[in-house]
């Protein structure tokens, strides 16, 4: 086979464009990203479902712990009120829902029992999906308290 047949494996820097297009050594910083332009939003695009999922699951996570805080103190200050006044399961149940914001207070269950010596609150509440007062999860925290009984004669 003759020598003229055999394609060139080097190219010469003579023999490339001025303008640095065709074959030869990587581009430079300037001309890779100008080819990589486009691949950022790609990827963004790719990884935003999972953002939003990242953010919602510590959201819910947020409201859960939420409503824990929400209703062991909703318990304690009924279990306080009913020990404290004379009215007993009433001023309980209403000292516990007072606090509570709108979207707990709808499905909060508020029991008040009187041991003897100790007046003890329990209060059940629903976790909401995502948004307080649109959707409720079947996920219900409760929070239970006591307090002494502090009425005359009690």
């Amino acid at each position: 086979m003759p020598l003229a047949v055999i394609p060139r494996l080097r190219t010469r820097a003579r023999d490339l464009p001025r303008d640095g297009s065709g074959p030869g050594p990587e581009p430079g910083p300037g001309r890779r990203a100008a080819a990589d332009r486009g691949s950022v939003l790609v990827e963004f695009v790719g990884m935003f479902p999972y953002i939003l999922l990242m953010m919602a699951l510590i959201w819910q996570g947020i409201l859960i712990g939420y409503t824990f805080s929400l209703a062991g103190n909703a318990a304690d200050q009924g279990a306080r009120a009913g020990a404290a006044a004379q009215g007993g399961a009433g001023a309980c149940q209403d000292k516990a829902l007072e606090d509570l914001p709108g979207a707990w207070q709808g499905s909060a269950a508020v029991t008040c029992a009187d041991d003897g010596t100790v007046y003890t609150a329990e209060v059940v509440l629903t976790v909401p999906v995502l948004f307080p007062g649109v959707l409720s999860s079947p996920i219900t925290i409760d929070g239970r308290a006591g307090a002494a009984d502090e009425r005359e004669g009690g």
